[in-house]
């Protein structure tokens, strides 16, 4: 993990690899063309006041995503500046918003591989800018080289970013360093869920995954449950133990529980955790089966959001629920026409083995139902469907309350998560009716991602509140890298989820 320093060192004597700085489109009712941001005076001064022309000659336009390296000026210790568009200029008299601030520094850090140490001089108006620099450059930063020769990857040659000098901070204000002990916290379980989600199902079966959890709940004072499949077939849980069936690697549900002496709430976290899904005998059409590692996404940004909060010592119970199995064909596997009854006790005809997320993810919801939490969120890389309703970047929230959905709403775009409220159309819920059980696991074709969410609405208890996540679009991004966001897992939602524990325990989230 790349270290984190606030630091007051003078921009010329300082000793780095590299100093980030900050460049903007003009806004055309002021000066128009590239603009240097605040916090690189003392580079601009160095170059005489005419950075931004120079930059302008070397191509700059100040767009988000840019990246412009050219020597340092001299006298400075530093020999390399990189200059990275943040967009627009803000607004007289309004500063950058956080996610432009968070893009901007993650493209650097991600510019920077090689390096061992980089200064970062972007705008810093408040503690609050800081956390979010830091935030972007440590999750820009990222790399998982873990199944590469020598830790790194063969074709760059070059390890990650290694240290990050976070200027024109306060070292010794309160605020700034809670607000750069945060982003370090928050950061560093996300990319533990971004590791989990790019290990290779080989490696990641529902049995390890319940190992990593126990270690790293032994390590930050969490207590750990684990049900195993035998735990399973005593509790009833038919849905984890249906999807789990076809594999020899056995399913598990795993519970991560923090507690607050202080606590006046509690929040339950459910994430699906299909550790690979070949979608049973409902096989996957060739091209759909290579990213599937990528199905316990839910379940990595649960566990991370978990342990992050534990990390910040945060004033509420959270609990999280790993609903852990490996969905594979073979003659004990689940079948299409199949009747499973649910740890609820309510049965569920079978009509499509690849709809496998929404059933275990019934028994894990009402499993943390029965703890009567004030509020439950799922999470899970649920359907297809969403995908093509939202994109590739934006997942979907439904929820039991309009009010709480909207809440959910706020946090993902606060935190530079971009979701978007779904509704739950009753008409839908017809669609699911079986002659032979009480439900079925499919319905109507369109709007298959809103019929998901209004079957795991049937297995949360009565009276509780609710809100599912789909991140099947942003869990895992095929493409090329962005901003802050890797090519691979990203760990969507851990930072949504974090914010709602941090909402909940000020009392702000109903």
């Amino acid at each position: 993990m790349t270290a984190l320093t606030l630091s007051t060192a003078a921009v010329p004597g300082l000793r780095a690899d590299a100093i980030v700085i900050g460049v903007a489109k003009g806004a055309a009712s002021r000066s128009g063309g590239l603009v240097v941001a605040p916090g690189a005076e003392a580079v601009d001064k160095a170059y005489d006041g005419k950075l931004a022309g120079v930059l302008e000659t070397l191509g700059a336009s100040g767009a988000e995503g840019e990246v412009t390296k050219l020597p340092a000026p001299s006298g400075f210790k530093t020999p390399l500046v990189v200059a990275v568009g943040l967009g627009p200029e803000p607004e007289k008299d309004s500063s950058f918003d956080a996610e432009a601030l968070r893009r901007a520094a993650g493209t650097a850090a991600r510019a920077l591989n090689g390096s061992k140490k980089a200064a970062f001089a972007l705008p810093v108006t408040d503690a609050a800018d800081a956390g979010a620099i830091a935030e972007g450059a440590l999750l820009g930063a990222y790399s998982f080289d873990a199944y590469k020769e020598n830790g790194k990857d063969p074709k760059k040659g070059k390890a990650p970013l290694a240290e990050v000098a976070l200027l024109g901070g306060k070292p010794r204000d309160r605020a700034y360093k809670a607000a750069v002990e945060r982003a370090l916290a928050v950061s560093e379980e996300l990319n533990r869920a971004r590791d989990l989600i790019n290990t290779p199902p080989n490696d990641l079966y529902p049995e390890a995954f319940a190992a990593i959890v126990q270690a790293a709940g032994k390590e930050h004072g969490l207590k750990v449950q684990v049900l195993d499949d035998k735990a399973l077939v005593k509790g009833g849980y038919g849905g984890i133990l249906g999807v789990g069936g076809g594999s020899e690697a056995k399913p598990r549900l795993v519970k991560l529980s923090y507690t607050s002496s202080k606590a006046k709430k509690h929040l339950a976290l459910v994430g699906k955790g299909i550790t690979y899904d070949s979608g049973g005998i409902s096989l996957k059409p060739a091209g759909h089966n290579e990213t599937m590692k990528c199905d316990m996404s839910g379940a990595a940004a649960v566990f991370a959001a978990v342990v992050a909060v534990a990390r910040l010592g945060l004033d509420v119970n959270v609990t999280g629920w790993l609903a852990l199995a490996e969905n594979m064909p073979s003659g004990s596997a689940v079948r299409p026409g199949d009747v499973l009854r649910m740890y609820s006790g309510k049965t569920v005809e079978v009509l499509n083995t690849d709809a496998e997320g929404r059933l275990v993810l019934a028994d894990a919801l009402w499993a943390a139902s029965q703890e009567k939490p004030d509020a439950i969120v799922d999470v899970a890389t649920l359907t297809g469907a969403m995908m093509l309703a939202l994109g590739n970047r934006t997942y979907g929230i439904m929820a039991n309350d309009d009010a709480f959905r909207t809440a959910v709403h706020e946090a993902a775009e606060e935190v530079g998560e971009p979701a978007w409220p779904m509704p739950l159309p009753e008409h839908l819920r017809k669609g699911m009716e079986s002659p032979t059980a009480d439900i079925a696991n499919m319905g109507e074709r369109m709007g298959g991602g809103l019929v998901a969410g209004l079957f795991l609405r049937e297995f949360v208890g009565e009276g509780i509140t609710w809100a599912h996540l789909d991140i099947a679009g942003p869990a895992f991004n095929e493409g090329g890298p962005f901003g802050y966001t890797p090519k691979g897992g990203t760990g969507t939602a851990v930072r949504t989820l974090v914010r709602l524990a941090e909402l909940t325990a000020a009392g702000d989230l109903g």
